[in-house]
């Protein structure tokens, strides 16, 4: 493998690996799964899904919608509430696929149903405390009458509630993940119970990575669909939600400086690949990603006390230890665990597999 610049490598058997272990947790619990393509953002990626089966998919934008409706996949739920003016693009991805919305207002309903000329299904999008889109769970009667303007609507077809549970990612074990993801059930199946009297029985539709991975009460749920868990990344490594040899991208960049005297080491490798992205040190600083070393398997796991501790637009300035800086020299390519593997994914745009196969994203 002929490596120049920064570059995103893959395992593909620990992609694989990561896969089938949610395909079994989905039948295990009787649950649809829809897994959410944001992260790898890849038509190649994508048709490794289609080895276990999966034929329905999550994206964020009408854009990854399109490419992916290009590409074959044919059920396709936007989960990012719509955008109005994107209505034209709407329509014609409705006439070609089987396509979902999110929707969280009427204003949104009101549009699609002035202009849709062909059917689509419709979420309600549902804020369960992350408080970052949707309408509060605990606001019932406004959530029903949102539900029933949809249903007299013409070419919109109610399907259920949507909810995505980002406080999972703010707590610091598993168990407190598992405990706010059961409030969260718990407060849907009250909206659920409260809309089942007025006559409405929706579909519940969750998506996160950390509860997905981790907890085993999917009551009343009818869809997952997490999308980091493909890759992982020390975010959820941090959370106890996989293992450092279940993340399965590194970004390989060259050193192109050693300074032994401070035990630092300069890559090309920056914000405009790895982001700004962080995770806090014991010792109060930043953890931009954490070292490994590439060998002909794929690569190590991290050395200790060795990361990446700043970045600027390029550079990357590595941390490490008396015992380790002999492994660093000028023209040599290290590995970066990524903080957030779907940022690094998006910034880097091309991916190279273990075997030296380029695989192209939609950013391409």
């Amino acid at each position: 493998m002929h490596l120049k610049r920064p570059t995103l490598l893959i395992d593909k058997q620990k992609c694989l690996a990561n896969i089938r272990l949610f395909v079994v947790k989905a039948v295990k619990y009787n649950l649809r799964f829809r897994p959410h393509f944001k992260t790898h953002q890849s038509a190649e990626v994508g048709s490794w899904f289609r080895e276990f089966g999966i034929d329905k998919i999550t994206v964020s934008s009408v854009m990854m919608a399109e490419y992916f409706a290009k590409n074959g996949w044919n059920d396709i739920t936007i989960a990012f509430p719509v955008n109005i003016a994107e209505t034209d693009e709407i329509n014609i991805l409705a006439k070609q696929i089987k396509l979902n919305l999110l929707v969280e207002n009427v204003e949104a309903v009101g549009s699609l149903s002035r202009t849709l000329k062909n059917p689509v299904g419709v979420y309600v999008k549902i804020d369960t405390g992350y408080h970052r889109s949707g309408i509060e769970v605990e606001k019932y009667d406004a959530i029903a009458d949102l539900i029933n303007i949809i249903r007299r609507a013409e070419n919109l077809n109610f399907k259920g509630l949507l909810a995505h549970n980002g406080l999972t990612y703010l707590q610091s074990t598993p168990d407190a993940i598992c405990k706010v993801h059961d409030e969260s059930l718990t407060k849907l199946k009250r909206l659920k119970d409260s809309l089942k009297k007025a006559g409405i029985n929706p579909e519940i539709s969750i998506g996160d990575t950390p509860a997905v991975s981790l907890c085993r009460n999917f009551e009343d749920v009818d869809e997952i669909r997490p999308g980091n868990f493909v890759f992982y990344d020390l975010i959820q490594q941090e959370l106890g939600v996989c293992r450092y040899d279940q993340i399965a991208v590194a970004l390989a960049c060259p050193i192109v400086a050693v300074h032994v005297e401070r035990l630092e080491v300069v890559i090309w490798g920056g914000a405009a690949h790895l982001s700004k992205e962080a995770l806090n040190d014991e010792g109060g600083g930043k953890v931009f990603g954490k070292v490994v070393l590439l060998d002909k398997f794929g690569w190590t796991l991290p050395l200790d006390g060795t990361f990446v501790k700043s970045v600027s637009q390029e550079h990357g300035i590595i941390k490490t230890t008396p015992e380790h800086i002999d492994k660093f020299s000028p023209g040599v390519f290290i590995g970066i665990l990524p903080v957030h593997s779907c940022l690094t994914t998006i910034m880097i745009k091309e991916i190279l597999t273990l075997n030296g196969e380029v695989i192209h994203t939609m950013n391409c």
